[in-house]
C-alpha cells in the first residue's frame, strides 16, 4: 500500500468518525442509567422502558411514521410519472420547468413553511395534518424527480420501440420494460421522499396544530423543556431502523455495484 493511499484511507475513516460519533455517544447514552450522563457508564435499560409507556412520544412517532408513508407514495408516483412525462415529451417551457425543481430544495425551509403557513390559511386549509402532508410531499417532489430522471438519463428509448413493434401496448411497455429499468431510482426516490417526511420540522412546526404534531417538533419541544434521556432511546431506534432500511434497499437495488 503506497503512502497516499495510506493517507487517503486515513482521512475517511476521519470523516466516517467525524459523521458517526455524536450518533454512537447518543446511542450509548440511551443504555446510560445516570439522566446527567455522569461517569463511569451504568448499563440500564431504563429509559427505553419509559419511552415505551410514553404515550406522548409514541403517538408523535406513529404519526411521524404514518405522513412519511402518505408522502412517500404520493411523492414517488407524481413524482415518476413528472419524471417519465419529461424524458418522454418536448413541450413549451419544459426547460423552464426543469429549472424550477432545483430552488424548492436550495430555498431555506424557514421561508418555504413561512410561505406555505400564509398560503394555506389564505386557501381556507389552516393548519394540521392535511396541510403537512401536503407541505412534505412539495418538498419531496423535487428528489424525487431528479433521482428518478437521473435513472431515465441511461434508458435506452430503443427498448420500448422494439416492445411496441412485437405487439406491446403502452401499459404493456410502461409495466414490463420502462418501470422495471427505472425501479432503483424509484426506490431511491422513495427513500428520499420518507426521509425528507419524517426529518421534517421547520414545515411541520408551522403547519401541525398544537396536540396533533410530528416527532420532530416534539422533540424539539422537549428539548426546551428539559432534555431526557428517552430522546435518546427513541432516537436511536429510528437511527437504527433507517439504517437497515437504507442498507436492505441498497443490497436489493444495488446502488453501490457489485464490488
Amino acid at each position: 500500500m503506497t503512502l497516499l493511499a495510506l493517507a487517503g484511507r486515513v482521512w475517511l475513516g476521519l470523516v466516517l468518525l467525524f459523521l458517526y460519533a455524536p450518533i454512537l455517544m447518543m446511542a450509548a447514552m440511551s443504555f446510560n442509567a445516570s439522566p446527567f450522563y455522569q461517569l463511569p457508564f451504568e448499563f440500564s435499560t431504563k429509559w427505553y422502558a419509559d419511552m415505551a409507556g410514553n404515550d406522548q412520544i409514541i403517538d408523535a412517532a406513529l404519526r411521524s411514521v404514518l405522513i412519511a408513508f402518505v408522502v412517500t407514495a404520493i411523492a414517488t408516483a407524481v413524482g415518476t410519472a413528472a419524471s417519465i412525462a419529461l424524458f418522454r415529451y418536448d413541450f413549451p417551457g419544459k426547460r423552464v420547468l426543469q429549472v424550477l425543481l432545483f430552488p424548492p430544495i436550495a430555498i431555506p425551509w424557514l421561508i418555504t413553511g413561512t410561505a406555505m403557513l400564509v398560503f394555506f390559511f389564505s386557501i381556507g386549509i389552516g393548519r394540521g395534518t392535511p396541510a403537512v402532508i401536503i407541505g412534505h410531499v412539495a418538498l419531496a417532489l423535487p428528489y424525487v424527480i431528479v433521482t428518478v430522471t437521473a435513472r431515465l438519463s441511461a434508458f435506452d428509448v430503443t427498448l420500448e420501440e422494439a416492445a411496441r413493434s412485437m405487439g406491446a401496448g403502452q401499459w404493456t411497455v410502461l409495466r414490463r420494460v420502462t418501470l422495471p429499468f427505472i425501479a432503483p431510482g424509484i426506490v431511491a426516490g422513495g427513500l428520499f421522499a420518507f426521509a425528507v417526511s419524517f426529518d421534517q420540522f421547520v414545515v411541520s412546526y408551522f403547519l401541525s396544530k398544537p396536540g396533533d404534531t410530528t416527532l420532530p417538533v416534539l422533540i424539539y419541544t422537549a428539548i426546551r423543556k428539559g432534555f431526557t434521556p428517552e430522546i435518546n432511546a427513541i432516537s436511536t431506534i429510528i437511527i437504527t431502523v433507517s439504517m437497515a432500511v437504507m442498507f436492505l434497499a441498497a443490497r436489493k437495488s444495488n446502488f453501490g455495484g457489485d464490488r
